[in-house]
């Protein structure tokens, strides 16, 4: 028995749901799109979202042409600002990526993803800092500058890799850099810019980075990188296979930038982990497994202590980094699958939202916190072998409030419950599945939902249980609803005369 008790209690924070990931920008412009990202602010509270390609060129804001002999420019914001209109409409902010390259701005072909996003260098400074002061002093403008103050500017994608930025150049990357926070600080020197959004294995970078910021005097408002805890894709057609490294793997990265900032003596300054996954393939059937959603159980509950946010990647399988998806469920990142389809790992996030208040007890498998008398605890348990292997938990935990018997509530996902990758398999793997199948799969999706009552004994209640493989399972513990002064109390009443019921 794990006893838990109030003397421990630290905060819990919600960086968890600081950020969420989308693919490219221009997918907003889609109904499907959006109607996800309402469900996911709505049921998780996510803040900001960040996604690829605001100078793609089918966003279109960088246009130049000739007139009378010379070169012009157009600046046009039509699609920009309906996706940023569509945004704050919902609920949440733009955390903004500045890339890729508009093509006519380009210094080269080289691109990446099935939309072809330009990773090269701008052919001209000039020209690439005129178009970041025109779409900052625009979107300041439409939105006015307080709120545009609040939204963190991230200079490119990856460039530690030669996919997301030519040749991987360190050098190049700096330049791009100090050009793009020269010029958005001319603007205003209040507006949040960072970088240098690396993947892993290239840490180096982050000391390097820090350091050149530091020796040429450059703003850093926050410091940015990415964390996936795969190996190596095996591929198979239109889908990959991979090992899942462990979860202590993950938080070690979420780790890193802190230690660089420490290391290179830098000011203290936020560190967001801009995407973060268990595969970084959009193809991987990971990511709508209930495995997924039980594995990363431990990272919402501890990565908030080593970074001001780690954004999943990404909200919805509506993404095209690797084409078209080619069927309902592909392995997309979303944590909503098409249909409007929740996945384990979006009920994962729905449950962490739920927490408040301290947290009085963490360990791999569970956390448990409190606010006004009110118990929240989450449970799971990722299971890596393939036999069904289950976890028991009895715990003792404080009443904070003078009670006889609580009032218990239990939402549960596992392989069997709340699993809509498991009953499309079931079903014979639509991959296109008719109106009848689709609602058959959201009925499945549905967390199994059971409440019962606990006696209270000299201050705590016992509370016994069982994990089932890659489980997650969430508690809500209050007290019994007392009549209010107010009330008309009922006369008369009693449970036992129903037919059926006499036992009560």
């Amino acid at each position: 028995m794990k006893k838990i008790t109030t003397e421990n209690r630290i905060p819990w924070n919600e960086n968890f749901k600081y950020c969420i990931g989308t693919g490219r920008l221009a997918l907003a412009l889609r109904k499907e799109y959006l109607d996800g990202l309402k469900k996911a602010v709505d049921d998780i509270g996510f803040k900001y979202i960040r996604g690829h390609g605001i100078f793609h060129d089918e966003i279109g804001i960088y246009r130049e042409y000739e007139w009378n002999g010379e070169e012009k420019v157009m600046y046009n914001f039509t699609y920009i600002d309906q996706i940023f209109d569509s945004f704050l409409e919902i609920g949440i902010k733009p955390f903004i990526e500045l890339g890729f390259m508009p093509e006519q701005l380009a210094s080269g072909t080289k691109t990446v993803f099935w939309w072809k996003g330009n990773v090269t260098p701008p052919k001209n400074y000039k020209k690439w800092n005129n178009l970041i002061s025109a779409t900052i002093n625009h979107l300041i403008d439409r939105y006015g500058i307080e709120e545009v103050k609040t939204w963190p500017i991230e200079v490119w994608n990856e460039p530690n890799l030669s996919n997301f930025w030519e040749n991987a150049d360190m050098e190049e990357y700096f330049k791009l850099y100090k050009e793009t926070v020269t010029t958005i600080k001319s603007i205003n020197e209040d507006l949040i810019v960072g970088g240098p959004s690396i993947c892993g294995g290239s840490d180096h970078w982050l000391d390097d980075f820090l350091t050149f910021c530091k020796k040429e005097n450059l703003k850093l408002d926050f410091l940015s990188r990415h964390a996936y805890t795969s190996g190596p894709a095996q591929l198979i057609p239109f889908s990959c296979y991979q090992e899942i490294h462990s979860k202590e793997n993950l938080l070690k990265d979420f780790k890193t930038g802190r230690e660089a900032i420490e290391k290179v003596n830098f000011k203290n300054i936020p560190v967001h982990i801009t995407e973060f996954n268990t595969s970084y393939k959009p193809l991987n059937p990971v990511h709508d497994t209930a495995f997924n959603a039980a594995y990363l159980g431990k990272i919402l509950s501890y990565g908030g202590d080593f970074v001001d946010s780690f954004s999943y990647w990404t909200f919805s399988d509506v993404f095209e980094e690797e084409d078209i998806p080619k069927s309902l469920f592909h392995g997309g990142f979303g944590l909503l699958a098409y249909n409007l389809i929740k996945k384990p790992t979006y009920y994962l996030y729905q449950f962490f939202s739920k927490l408040k208040g301290d947290i009085l007890y963490r360990d791999d498998n569970l956390i448990v916190t409190e606010k006004n008398g009110k118990l929240y605890i989450i449970a799971f348990n990722p299971v890596e072998d393939v036999h069904d292997i289950t976890l028991y938990q009895t715990l003792e935990l404080p009443i904070c409030k003078s009670e006889d018997t609580v009032f218990v509530k239990r939402s549960v996902i596992n392989e069997e419950y709340g699993n809509a990758w498991q009953a499309w398999r079931k079903m014979g793997r639509p991959r296109f599945p008719n109106k009848e199948q689709i609602e058959d799969i959201k009925e499945a999706a549905i967390p199994k939902f059971e409440t019962y009552n606990l006696p209270v004994k000299e201050g705590s209640i016992t509370l016994e249980f069982v994990l089932q493989k890659n489980e997650i399972t969430l508690f809500e513990i209050t007290g019994i609803h007392k009549p209010k002064s107010y009330e008309s109390p009922y006369y008369g009443l009693d449970d036992s005369r129903i037919v059926g019921y006499n036992n009560l």
